[in-house]
């Protein structure tokens, strides 16, 4: 009725066409509109979606938890996504873990070259070369507890004297605990005027963060907080070798045979460790019974690797340094032309080993002249199979294997020869010195007799000036004799 209205009012005469035209106009204004909104509704819903994709997306790159793409954005769950109470367990700490990771795994890399900055070298180039060789060894990394001086104070009363193990030229060594890890250390505190330089204190830390074995001291951390420097190891209950064999008290009791040569074994498999299985080798340079530790049960580790050094790499025969150590455990060869080599260190093996079958110390200014000197005063020995016996301690009181003593004579001299070709591989060395350590052990006999040794012509004044720190260890030595 309205169409037919309206077409009337317009006066048409054809109605019907007239009819016929305003419902065309109609359906294509109906469908405009309707087209129209269809296609804001389609540009709408693509763009929830898209809203909807760059939340999901985003989402997944901080961590959390992927919502469904039907979930309602409700003002309650942004609140809930605001408020980091309310958020799930995983979504709030998965990002700041990640953080975190990466953040220690950069302090451990960069731990080596943060503790040669903070020593503060020398900016000569000598300490430079020093510093980036200790860096490129160590990977720029370190391992080790980092401590603060404050933990170690408290640890050792203040560093109390009633808990002083020790003291020599390095500094001083005090026996501490830790409460929270019940453990029981041995904390050494460097002298800064010592003996042992910031470049030693770099060296041991490293050795003993990357070296491992049950015949070297474990070193359990360090700090140089407050200008300190402290190593801190793992506590050795018996002290060293040198408290049980060389400084006796009148009421202590002397090592039996046995034990003597248990010790031995353990300090050449430590030695055979650096020379034969770490990589690259490592030599000592400073073998000497002070630095042989003795735990519970008599097992030697060795300490202090602020003198070691790298061995010889490539087609080399040798390393060229300066010549440190201590007098009279130094090999003649490298004390004469500081070229240093595996040898080095059998030589001052020969010397320790002599030292726990005499009894008698390597350099002891209180016997005379002639008998100063241990390898001086064993050589005639050696060439008298008569006076084998005569060399043993007299402490103790001939209670050892006649067979035993005549082939640790031979080891020992094997060791001590002037020729460094000429001396034997640690690996043999501890061989032949495992079947000495076995109470139960037989030896042959057909043993071959000691070899003589030849002393060379480095008297010990000369020997004083070649050997770093030479004249100061000797007249400590005097103080300490006195």
């Amino acid at each position: 009725m309205g169409l037919l209205s309206s077409a009337n009012r317009c006066g048409c005469k054809n109605l019907l066409s007239c009819n016929l035209i305003r419902c065309a106009c109609c359906c294509s204004w109906i469908r405009s509109v309707c087209g129209r909104t269809a296609s804001t509704a389609t540009q709408e819903s693509s763009d929830t979606k898209r809203k909807k994709k760059k939340r999901k997306w985003v989402r997944g790159i901080c961590g959390g938890t992927v919502r469904e793409a039907e979930e309602p954005l409700t003002s309650e769950s942004k609140k809930k996504r605001k408020n980091p109470l309310t958020m799930p367990e995983p979504e709030k700490f998965k990002w700041t873990k990640k953080i975190w990771r990466k953040k220690k795994r950069k302090n451990e890399q960069n731990g080596l070259a943060t503790l040669v900055k903070e020593i503060s070298l020398a900016n000569s180039l000598k300490d430079r070369a020093a510093a980036g060789e200790i860096l490129r060894i160590g990977n720029n990394n370190i391992p080790s507890r980092v401590f603060t001086y404050r933990e170690l104070a408290d640890a050792t009363d203040s560093f109390s004297p009633e808990n002083m193990l020790g003291e020599g030229g390095f500094g001083r060594v005090y026996r501490g605990y830790i409460s929270n890890t019940m453990e029981v250390i041995a904390v050494k505190q460097l002298d800064k005027d010592g003996l042992q330089g910031n470049r030693e204190f770099l060296v041991e830390v490293l050795m003993l963060s990357l070296l491992h074995h049950p015949n070297l001291v474990t070193l359990l951390g360090y700090s140089t907080d407050c200008d300190q420097r402290i190593l801190v190891y793992e506590y050795m209950p018996l002290g060293s070798l040198q408290d049980h064999l060389l400084d006796l008290t009148p009421n202590s009791q002397p090592l039996s045979w046995h034990t003597r040569m248990k010790i031995a074994v353990g300090a050449a498999r430590g030695i055979e460790y650096l020379h034969e299985v770490a990589n690259p080798p490592v030599i000592y340079r400073d073998l000497k019974a002070s630095n042989i530790l003795l735990d519970g049960s008599f097992n030697a580790k060795l300490s202090d690797f602020g003198l070691a050094k790298l061995g010889p790499s490539g087609d080399k025969s040798h390393v060229s340094t300066r010549v440190m150590g201590t007098y009279g455990y130094c090999a003649p060869e490298y004390a004469m032309s500081g070229k240093l080599t595996k040898t080095s260190d059998i030589y001052s093996f020969g010397v320790v080993l002599l030292e726990l079958i005499t009894g008698r110390r390597a350099i002891d200014t209180t016997k005379p002249t002639r008998e100063q000197i241990l390898v001086h005063w064993a050589a005639p020995f050696f060439r008298d199979k008569r006076k084998f016996v005569k060399m043993a301690d007299p402490l103790l009181d001939r209670k050892f294997p006649l067979k035993g003593l005549y082939q640790a004579l031979a080891i020992s001299s094997m060791c001590l020869q002037e020729e460094a070709s000429s001396r034997p591989l640690i690996s043999d060395v501890v061989t032949a010195l495992t079947f000495l350590a076995d109470p139960n052990h037989d030896p042959p006999d057909d043993i071959k007799d000691p070899l003589p040794i030849t002393v060379s012509n480095v008297d010990i004044e000369s020997s004083q000036h070649e050997t770093e720190g030479g004249k100061e260890q000797l007249e400590q030595k005097k103080e300490e004799d006195s």
